[in-house]
């Protein structure tokens, strides 16, 4: 048996659904299939599949739907190609060499611009065409070849190259070679050697399937094909760019017919490109998410993108073989395994099922993990704390600003607490405006920033920037509190000066930091993570470490600080005076609100180096999601609330207001 699925969503919301039925494996002869993992943003897919017939039957194909937008950039990670010799061609012995033609191929593929790229697919394709018996023999053949068609991706996308509609049938005829029954065993090949050495073929995503990696690239075709309606019909492969519609109708295609519903679409291009596969099931493998094979595929593979937002999207398609039972609906997650991949369920449901049809629908949504998790877990329970906790977090960052609005002239009554109200102000400010520009990029679709990465890349340096002036002003208050302490309220610098010194740590630290980071990995095309929304890359130029080290070295900082004020506190007996006195209490909140939130943040950022160290730890990711999501509760207690002080104008001024009102 083997299983189909959509992809999954990282950042960002994403439906998917495939549909397999089980059967015991020594009946059957095991077919694989699957569908792609979506990235960070919102992305729609759907695979419909079900399982293999026995072993009395051919095996069949699998359904897929999905909306990603993701370019992989495959490199060879196993033994480099050998390029075949005469010999090779002309004694038949082709199965650990690549044709020179192809290696030459490969090399001009690296170079191709928007006058050259028409020329070089025709002359790809005619090559492909001469040696599909080298195809059909050598695993480095169709790694090479799908390598030359993933920088023709990659390529049209470094320099904004729509592929037009003829260009878009020469890939799908070279691809569709690649697919056809007669690489079933080279596929299994590869497949195999994939999973025993966690090698073959890698991509942008950090893939090591080669099998991944071909249908990563039909992605990238679906996701830069020219915005216009067209369709294209080959022998294995049949591609169809329309406007988008609630409800998708194909019939007969590959003699199958299967239909997709789609609900509450809206925003981004209203086009949809759907692409169907007669015999994907020859590349993908089967294995799930507890690395069996026992499930199999019964249906067409059915890639479908587009960049609106969808919010729930379900696929309906025929059965091929009704004696297999036991259907489940399933999605292909690129991140297990090491990047390997993997077919799971998170987010699927079975809708019907009968012995003519079966229906599948899927929908995924992103979490805070990705603020420091190079990968994404889907997980129903973390999904639903980011969002309760997000809400709960922005909705007391605007009670305490509130707060501080209606009580500022009675609390702001020497130069200590004027100062310390004002770093809980910008601390609030600044992380309720990272949370502000995070939930945006989450609305980012992966087609959106692919098309127009400058404006992910704006998202992510307002994140970047925004969450760290919350911890520079977090060093702010620290530092307040140490040189009140060591200076014991006399002589020193003036409010003013303080007040400006606090501004420059708090806001312009962080936006150094942040235009230095977009300054250096910009140019490289390395500043923003290739999938899981808009946030900072890690695995290609640890660009996160511009946001982790200086947080975590802040928290420690203010460890140390709190240490020291601590001790000069409990080793200081008495207050000279009243004046001073009531700058004594303005320091005893300061301590305890950082004596809670130093350690708070401490924690919960700590966590974050363990999603980067254990990224599908579900525990971990589970704990820094929870802690994360409620930070802006957490400064809104302990940094107003839990001061008498501020509680005591809070009623005194609301008990006015209600005295008015029934006066």
């Amino acid at each position: 048996m083997t299983e189909s699925s959509p992809t999954q969503s990282t950042t960002n919301y994403h439906q998917s659904a495939v549909m397999t039925t089980t059967e015991s494996k020594t009946t059957n002869n095991t077919k694989e299939s699957n569908p792609t993992q979506s990235t960070t943003n919102y992305h729609q897919s759907a695979v419909m599949t079900t399982t293999v017939r026995p072993s009395t039957y051919k095996t069949t194909e699998s359904e897929t739907t999905q909306i990603t937008t993701s370019v992989s950039s495959v490199v060879t990670t196993r033994k480099g190609p050998v390029t075949c010799n005469e010999n090779d061609i002309s004694g038949g012995n082709q199965s650990d060499c690549v044709p020179p033609a192809v290696m030459e191929l490969v090399g001009e593929s690296e170079k191709l611009n928007n006058e050259t790229l028409p020329g070089f697919l025709e002359r790809l394709m005619v090559v492909s065409g001469n040696n599909t018996k080298n195809i059909s023999k050598s695993p480095d053949t169709i790694s090479s070849i799908v390598k030359a068609l993933s920088n023709v991706a990659n390529r049209s996308l470094l320099l904004s190259m729509p592929i037009n509609k003829q260009s878009t049938e020469n890939i799908l005829k070279i691809a569709g070679l690649l697919t056809s029954d007669e690489t079933k065993a080279t596929w299994d090949t590869l497949n195999k050697n994939d999973k025993t050495t966690s090698s073959g073929t890698e991509n942008a995503r950090g893939n090591k399937s080669s099998s991944a990696s071909l249908l990563n690239l039909f992605e990238s075709v679906a996701a830069l094909v020219v915005n216009e309606s067209f369709s294209v019909e080959t022998p294995f492969i049949h591609l169809n760019r329309t406007q988008l519609k609630t409800k998708l109708t194909f019939n007969n295609v590959f003699n199958t017919s299967m239909e997709i519903d789609i609900s509450e679409a809206s925003g981004g291009s209203q086009y949809i490109t759907t692409i169907v596969f007669a015999s994907m099931d020859n590349v993908l493998p089967p294995r799930d998410e507890n690395n069996s094979s026992s499930m199999v595929i019964n249906g067409k593979v059915v890639l479908a993108k587009t960049a609106a937002k969808i919010g729930n999207i379900s696929i309906t398609s025929e059965i091929l073989n009704d004696t297999l039972k036991n259907p489940k609906c399933v999605f292909w997650n690129f991140t297990l395994f090491d990047g390997l991949g993997g077919w799971s369920d998170w987010g699927c449901s079975l809708l019907s099922h009968n012995n003519e049809t079966i229906s599948c629908s899927c929908n995924h949504t992103t979490c805070f993990s990705m603020l420091m998790s190079p990968e994404i877990i889907e997980d129903e329970n973390i999904n639903d704390i980011t969002i309760i906790g997000v809400g709960i977090s922005m909705a007391s960052l605007v009670i305490c600003l509130i707060t501080e609005a209606l009580t500022w002239k009675k609390i702001s009554t020497n130069t200590t607490a004027f100062l310390r109200h004002v770093s809980i102000i910008n601390i609030a400010v600044s992380l309720l405006i990272a949370n502000i520009w995070f939930i945006i990029g989450a609305y980012i679709t992966d087609d959106s920033k692919k098309k127009n990465p400058a404006l992910c890349a704006a998202v992510t340096f307002f994140i970047h920037l925004f969450y760290l002036a919350m911890f520079f002003w977090m060093l702010a208050s620290a530092l307040l509190l140490l040189y009140r302490t060591v200076f014991v309220f006399e002589g020193g610098l003036s409010k003013t000066s303080m007040l400006v010194i606090g501004f420059v740590l708090g806001y312009a630290a962080p936006l150094v930091i942040a235009v230095t980071t977009m300054a250096v990995t910009v140019p490289s095309h390395k500043y923003i993570r290739e999938n899981h929304g808009c946030w900072l890359n890690w695995e290609d130029s640890k660009a996160l470490l511009a946001f982790l080290a200086p947080a975590l070295m802040i928290v420690a900082i203010n460890f140390l600080i709190l240490l020291v004020v601590i001790y000069k506190m409990v080793s200081r007996r008495g207050v000279k005076n009243t004046g001073q006195g009531k700058e004594q209490h303005v320091l005893v909140v300061i301590a305890r609100s950082l004596a809670v939130l130093t350690p708070f943040f401490g924690l919960t950022w700590s966590l974050g180096i363990g999603t980067i160290i254990a990224p599908k730890n579900k525990e971990v990711n589970f704990a820094f999601v929870f802690f994360n999501s409620l930070q802006g509760c957490f400064i809104w207690v302990f940094g107003t609330l839990l001061d008498k002080k501020v509680r005591s104008e809070t009623i005194k001024y609301l008990s006015s207001q209600d005295k008015l009102v029934t006066g």
